[in-house]
């Protein structure tokens, strides 16, 4: 059955979202100016409209779309041929938004080497993304620099990597110790000298995330349960709406509750990220 719902021209973005197309240039700029960064997932057309009409400054097709949107476990069964869909139906939702769109390279279409991180890479952008995500340190910043070397804009991801969950031993915080400090501390310089665009910190502590925020000035940091101190912040969609069927991890906000739909939680998401009154570090520490 067809929607009556008829798509309409993203509303005017005033002072509240970015008011020209967001690039790597742009976020520099942002950077340099003090302004946070707000990122969100999204995985079809409607949300990710929704997204860019409430002023979100990045749209992740993040490959949690296995457990949002497949009921899967983890992210690790995500396909390529999932993440190039999702991405082109999101793509098509930010048609006429300035929001930046990332998408994941899923569990095992970089693993293997050069030769498939750029293929897949290729496929991830020719779907709509204008830049892709990568997670882990070490031996992916060669990676990194390939695909910059190439023209593809990336974001690295540290700390919490859901794709190596099995090998964390679960979804825990990343860098308590000074071993493991140090470890995350090298690796992101390591991402940002080979010229990664972005780096997710994901369940950080916030004195380490601040750290690294302030070491790497080129390499802007976003944060997800890794305190207020990162270049900018991002959520999984459905977390922040409340519409989790498991448990809410401690440092989601509910933007839903009390506000009069998705686009106006979306709205209050980025108003507080770049205000500064989310995250709260004092509830959220780790």
């Amino acid at each position: 059955m067809a929607s009556s719902t008829q798509r309409n021209s993203p509303a005017p973005y005033g002072g509240a979202g970015p008011a020209r197309k967001v690039t790597p240039r742009r976020l520099q700029e942002m950077r340099d100016a003090g302004e946070k960064i707000v990122m969100l997932t999204a995985y079809d057309a409607v949300f990710a409209g929704l997204a860019g009409q409430a002023g979100v400054d990045a749209v992740l097709v993040g490959d949690s779309l296995g457990m949002v949107c497949q009921g899967r476990d983890s992210t690790v069964p995500v396909t390529m041929d999932d993440m190039v869909y999702h991405t082109q139906s999101v793509a098509r939702g930010l048609a006429d938004s300035p929001s930046l769109l990332l998408s994941d390279l899923p569990f095992g279409s970089y693993h293997g080497g050069q030769d498939d991180a750029m293929r897949n890479a290729v496929r991830l952008m020719q779907a709509g993304a204008q830049m892709v995500k990568l997670e882990g340190g070490g031996w992916t910043a060669p990676l990194v620099r390939f695909l910059v070397e190439r023209g593809v804009p990336v974001c690295a991801h540290l700390g919490l990597t859901p794709q190596t969950v099995h090998a964390l031993s679960g979804y825990r915080v990343q860098g308590r110790d000074d071993d493991g400090a140090a470890r995350l501390e090298r690796h992101a310089r390591e991402l940002a000298d080979a010229g990664a665009t972005l780096l997710v910190l994901e369940m950080v502590p916030a004195a380490l995330s601040a750290r690294i925020t302030a070491a790497l000035p080129a390499c802007h940091t976003i944060g997800i349960g890794a305190g207020a101190g990162t270049a900018g912040q991002v959520l999984v969609m459905h977390d922040m709406l409340g519409a989790s069927l498991g448990k809410t991890p401690r440092f989601v906000k509910n933007f839903l509750a009390g506000s009069g739909g998705v686009r106006e939680a979306f709205e209050a998401y980025a108003r507080a990220v770049r205000e500064g009154s989310f995250p709260d570090d004092a509830l959220h520490a780790w």
